[in-house]
């Protein structure tokens, strides 16, 4: 054991990344080999790439080139693998391997044969695999924080997302899969478990033949775990079934990410959504109606190709009107093997810089809004870290999701990873700021 090298991994991008490279640091500790966050330590970095739009892709060739320069020998993992592996082969001598979306399962193998003096290509065409509650798993997420994979890949085809094209077709996980997966985690000590796939309200309809969410969310409701986030809610999978499981699942928490890419329906036709536009307004009403204390997150794309500036007022129109607690914007990615690459009237950067900083302008004291109306509430609040200098914790509610929403800044007594009433008495943008209520522990669920 001891003549096995030991292995860094840099994770970038989503959570659906992070989750396989928690897997490989799980299958890679499981084999014996050292483990170590310091890069500089370790005899091989595992980089598990991201390859989204161009930021993230750029933000990928600098962790390699910065690690290249640095003479590491480096393992090419993630979707960027998938897209681009004969040109990270050819243009990256310090690559000693590159592995696939669907073949990360295989790290411990790669490895060995790199070790033996092999350039290893492990790249599935079409991706397959998805990992279960059987394949060892080394979480990085804090200790009260696990995602959990529901499905991989999508059927779906938008004209702009390449995601299909890396991570494949949708293949869901049973729910007794799903559902041992989660008592595990519970067992763990984990406070708030996020499910998470591309699609989420089109969970199980590849297996079962029709989606399966509603029975999903009512078999958690089994587990001891006090928070159950979901993300990924498309509007049309919303049905009153779904809905109403999360209503009477007492562990789901009222959240909703809805990635509705945006309201007007000439652009969600180019965007290949055509059955999107039609139910935007009625749904989002129904939602509000069924759940009341709904908390809703969604994200827009700016600067589509042929995005009028009569479609860009319909949108900021529509996020006058529906007042989401969150929202994410991202400016148009023309990427190489997409629809949406080749479409005519592509858009002007400096236009579609603007449309975002007027979109986000317009979101800014909404969101300033939903916050001051917590001031005064006694609240949940997960703990997460602690400022060693100040004392002061830092949390969430259920109304954050985490890296993507804000955070609840907390004064008290508290412990990291449980879950605390918190007396919020005052809120910025993108932040709350509260008092412990009493040092005794939340018993939730």
């Amino acid at each position: 054991m001891g003549d096995k090298p030991t292995i860094a991994i840099s994770h970038l991008g989503c959570e659906k990344n992070r989750i396989d490279t928690e897997h490989m640091l799980g299958l890679l500790v499981e084999a014996g080999y050292g483990v170590d966050s310091n890069e500089d330590l370790a005899d091989y970095v595992i980089v598990n790439t991201c390859s989204f739009i161009e930021a993230a892709r750029e933000e990928s060739v600098k962790t390699l080139v910065e690690l290249a320069e640095a003479n590491k020998k480096i393992v090419i993992a993630g979707c960027m693998a998938q897209h681009f592996q004969a040109e990270l082969l050819s243009e990256l001598p310090e690559a000693v391997a590159v592995v696939g979306t669907g073949d990360y399962h295989k790290i411990v193998d790669v490895i060995e044969r790199v070790q033996s003096g092999e350039r290893v290509k492990l790249v599935s065409a079409e991706p397959t695999y998805i990992a279960d509650e059987t394949t060892p798993r080394y979480r990085t997420t804090s200790e009260g924080v696990a995602y959990l994979r529901v499905a991989e890949g999508c059927d779906y085809r938008c004209a702009f997302c390449i995601i299909p094209y890396l991570r494949g077709n949708q293949r869901s996980r049973t729910i007794e899969s799903i559902v041992t997966e989660a008592q595990q985690l519970a067992s763990q000590g984990v406070k708030e478990i996020i499910l998470i796939s591309q699609i989420t309200t089109n969970y199980g309809l590849d297996i079962y033949g029709e989606p399966k969410l509603a029975e999903l969310l009512r078999a958690l409701a089994k587990v001891d775990v006090p928070w159950i986030r979901m993300h990924y809610a498309y509007p049309t999978g919303l049905t009153p079934e779904v809905i109403k499981a999360i209503k009477e699942t007492p562990n789901v928490l009222p959240y909703l990410d809805l990635p509705l890419q945006h309201s007007h329906p000439e652009v969600l036709r180019a965007m290949n959504r055509p059955w999107q536009g039609r139910v935007n307004d009625g749904i989002i009403e129904r939602i509000k109606t069924a759940l009341p204390d709904a908390v809703l997150r969604t994200t827009f794309i700016v600067g589509y190709p042929g995005e009028t500036q009569e479609h860009f007022e319909h949108l900021l129109q529509f996020v006058q009107r529906h007042e989401f607690d969150h929202l994410g914007v991202f400016t148009f990615s023309p990427e190489s093997g997409t629809p949406a690459y080749n479409l005519p009237n592509q858009l002007p950067q400096e236009v579609i810089k603007e449309r975002w900083h007027q979109l986000m302008a317009l979101q800014k004291p909404i969101s300033w809004k939903k916050n001051q109306q917590e001031v005064g509430k006694v609240v949940d609040v997960l703990i997460e870290q602690e400022n060693p200098k100040t004392g002061v914790l830092i949390g969430r509610s259920g109304r954050f999701s985490p890296d993507v929403d804000g955070q609840v800044y907390v004064k008290g007594e508290a412990k990291l990873g449980e879950i605390f009433p918190v007396a919020i008495h005052s809120a910025k943008t993108y932040s709350l700021s509260g008092q412990v209520v009493n040092t005794n522990k939340l018993t939730v669920g």
